[in-house]
């Protein structure tokens, strides 16, 4: 079912073979994040550090939310910065994929990321897209569904993924792990499921660890009200993710325990980034993203629920149909 999202890197091969010899040229779409300083800063400052040598950001597009106000409030000061650090503003995202190689998708605001992402593709632009990859479980399969038939692979993740003991152990440092848990602040926004704002850091933690293959969740709140949630995986295994006021989370595995879940700064996520753009290759696949977000919906469907346990099948067939009606 997921499977399906997958594709091979096809065309976009012949863009990365040309692109790793030669500068790239960078943009930005949204000035409404602190991501977009702390790029442009690594990308812009010289000398520029070894991982990001060539990549440099040239141009911005500021809309990003169109009304959540800690977004659109934020706009007018990352503008300024920005043009401080040498990126020529833009009026339009047509006028941006003039003047580009590769997109940063840094809208803070999920909703809008389907189309904004969708010129991109059509101009056969590569792209980030920083989280969350869409405003729902449905954008973000029409998301992978547009990059797939164009053959112009995409990627979206947290920089939590990128922590070092989180990637440790998901490079094998304590074998197949059993049993995982995060947390992560979990600020909410009204138009987002509940999880896609901010949860989705400490889930994207989760995810690295206990890879796919999640079948179900159930939702509860802690004894001082905060948000936990439980999957199970295949063969038993369970993640849980708990909201609290740090990043952090342990995995127990066949070879013992590891701490995980720490935040280790942008720059572990923007040069995956920048390794992206020179490759063609995603450091994540479109499978485990998708599951990543069937997890947060169907947290929101088991709250619907007061608390019963969801299938991510059931999420995902009935968010497959529709996006594909």
């Amino acid at each position: 079912m997921i499977r399906n999202l997958i594709f091979t890197v096809g065309a976009f091969a012949l863009f990365s073979l040309n692109a790793s010899a030669q500068h790239i040229r960078a943009g930005i779409i949204g000035l409404d994040t602190s991501h977009v300083l702390a790029f442009t800063k690594t990308l812009n400052t010289t000398p520029q550090k070894p991982e990001v040598m060539g990549v440099k950001l040239v141009a911005a597009y500021a809309q990003g939310s169109k009304d959540i106000p800690s977004s659109t409030q934020r706009v007018p000061e990352y503008t300024e910065k920005v043009k401080e650090l040498g990126v020529e503003i833009v009026p339009s995202i047509n006028d941006l994929l003039d003047k580009v190689d590769v997109v940063f998708l840094e809208s803070n605001d999920g909703r809008v990321h389907l189309e904004q992402i969708l010129p991109c593709i059509e101009a056969h632009k590569p792209v980030f897209i920083d989280k969350p990859i869409a405003g729902t479980l449905v954008d973000a399969i029409k998301i992978f569904d547009a990059s797939k038939k164009a053959s112009i692979p995409v990627f979206s993740s947290s920089s939590l993924r990128f922590g070092k003991g989180t990637q440790a152990v998901r490079g094998g440092s304590i074998g197949t792990v059993k049993q995982a848990e995060t947390t992560s602040p979990a600020s909410l926004e009204e138009h987002h499921p509940d999880l896609f704002w901010y949860g989705v850091h400490g889930v994207e933690s989760l995810f690295t660890v206990m890879g796919t293959g999640c079948q179900s969740v159930k939702r509860g709140t802690t004894a001082e009200g905060k948000i936990t949630v439980t999957g199970t995986w295949s063969g038993g295994r369970t993640g849980t993710f708990t909201e609290a006021k740090g990043y952090g989370g342990k995995a127990v595995g066949e070879k013992g325990e590891a701490a995980i879940g720490t935040y280790d700064g942008y720059d572990p996520l923007l040069f995956s980034a920048v390794h992206f753009f020179r490759t063609g290759i995603a450091p994540v696949s479109p499978e485990e993203t998708i599951e990543i977000y069937a997890f947060m919906e169907a947290a929101d469907e088991s709250k619907r629920r007061n608390g019963a346990e969801v299938t991510l099948k059931e999420v995902m067939d009935k968010a497959l149909a529709e996006a594909r009606k």
